[in-house]
């Protein structure tokens, strides 16, 4: 399980790595044409703002991977151990059914959508792009099924302890 986790980290770390390498040197790119050559680019700029969604959701299934999610640890600290490790699985079940239903199933239902459609000045389909969706999705449906693995079998401070 835990070879499966780092490798997955691994591969999203890179992904994540090389889109911000990819949205670096594509902005450099256009503010280079658009002051020094006069003639801004405007593919990269449309580049750019996909890459950086691809980015944002590399950053959120990284962040699941950790089970850095949203929660509320002033309430969840009032209660007994068993109670703390059924709320960390139970934030785990949210996660899964919100990546199984909006970002898998949503994701595929809007990048078959999108097929049709091509961007403006890249000139491929937008769906291409939406891709990243159920890709993100699945990955964090894996990422929360190792972490509730993790905390029955460590506890709710799972991520601490598996380390």
């Amino acid at each position: 399980m835990k070879a499966l986790r780092n490798t997955l980290t691994k591969l999203l770390n890179a992904l994540a790595g090389i889109s911000f390498i990819a949205m670096v040197l594509l902005t450099c790119w256009q503010v280079f044409t658009r002051y020094v050559l006069k003639s801004p680019s405007t593919w990269s700029e449309e580049l750019v703002s996909y890459l950086f969604a691809w980015a944002s959701l590399f950053g959120a299934s990284l962040v699941t991977s950790e089970r850095g999610h949203m929660n509320i640890p002033v309430i969840v600290e009032r209660f007994a151990e068993p109670v703390r490790k059924a709320l960390a699985i139970f934030g785990e079940i949210v996660a899964f059914a919100f990546s199984a239903i909006i970002l898998v199933y949503g994701g595929v239902q809007i990048t078959q959508l999108a097929m049709g459609q091509m961007t403006s000045s890249l000139g491929v389909a937008v769906g291409v792009f939406y891709i990243a969706l159920p890709v993100c999705g699945v990955f964090n449906m894996i990422y929360t099924v190792l972490n509730i693995v993790d905390i029955v079998k460590y506890g709710e401070n799972a991520n601490k302890e598996a380390e």
